[in-house]
């Protein structure tokens, strides 16, 4: 469920994953990637439907999970109130208790002011908002110490650092998950469970057009996108052993983009 903005075994140490991928240019597809590499079990989570319905369209499903090496997968609409616990159950039942939930989907929708409706207001909310913290709350219900230090990454778009004029139906539901995690953080913190934000910057998802990916390698100071795989790198750390003191916090790893 890419998102146009940035655009989701038992290890020895660090027990067991929840991820979100549907497309292989995405952020979720190169976090599940990272955390496969390093030897965690990880369950993935699609919804497809969305991504055919955006410009970018969506991806070959089954060519996305084999590249991972076919993990388990649940596919969910996270607009349906009961998905969120459905889903972190299903991933219970695939690998034993979870100790790290990755929330990177995200409902895209275009719509400036005079444009916005409340249907679209209540959708993008109920995918983006929402469900992240249900997600979470299903989640914590559900973590065992004995698992390993738990770990939930949640992401935004940088709606906290600049205007999205054009997109305030997304702006608004990214922002409120953005505003949500440091108390998130606060209800969890005596679990030894800690909640961050990663805002991705503006990432190489395909979904920009030639004369919009120029202007924003401009912008750049390293003359380029960000990537997924460095999207990747940094929920790595805040689910590794060394970010275990980093908790409520919003990590902008923007690249030095300069609006």
């Amino acid at each position: 469920m890419g998102s146009r903005r940035s655009r989701r075994a038992d290890s020895a140490s660090w027990g067991r994953r929840w991820s979100r991928v549907s497309r292989r240019a995405g952020i979720g597809s190169a976090v599940a990637r990272r955390l496969l590499a390093r030897g965690d079990r990880v369950v993935v989570h699609s919804w497809t439907p969305h991504d055919a319905g955006q410009p970018w369209g969506a991806d070959d499903l089954d060519a996305v999970l084999a590249e991972l090496g076919s993990p388990p997968h649940v596919a969910a609409d996270l607009a349906e109130p009961d998905a969120a616990a459905a889903l972190v159950a299903r991933a219970r039942e695939a690998v034993g208790p979870l100790s790290t939930l990755v929330v990177n989907h995200a409902r895209s929708a275009l719509g400036r002011l005079d444009e916005v409706t409340a249907a679209d207001l209540d959708l993008c909310f109920a995918v983006n908002a929402r469900a992240g913290v249900l997600l979470t709350q299903a989640f914590a219900a559900q973590y065992e110490p004995s698992s390993g230090p738990g770990s939930v990454v949640l992401f935004t778009s940088g709606q906290h650092r600049a205007p999205m004029a054009r997109e305030i139906p997304y702006a608004l539901s990214k922002g409120a998950i953005q505003q949500i995690t440091a108390t998130l953080a606060a209800a969890v913190a005596d679990r030894d469970i800690t909640v961050n934000c990663v805002n991705p910057g503006l990432t190489d998802t395909g979904w920009a057009d030639p004369d919009e990916t120029e202007g924003v390698a401009a912008a750049m100071p390293r003359g380029r996108w960000n990537s997924p795989e460095e999207a990747a790198g940094v929920v790595a750390w805040l689910t590794g052993p060394d970010a275990r003191s980093v908790t409520g916090a919003t990590i902008d790893a923007e690249g030095g983009f300069r609006r």
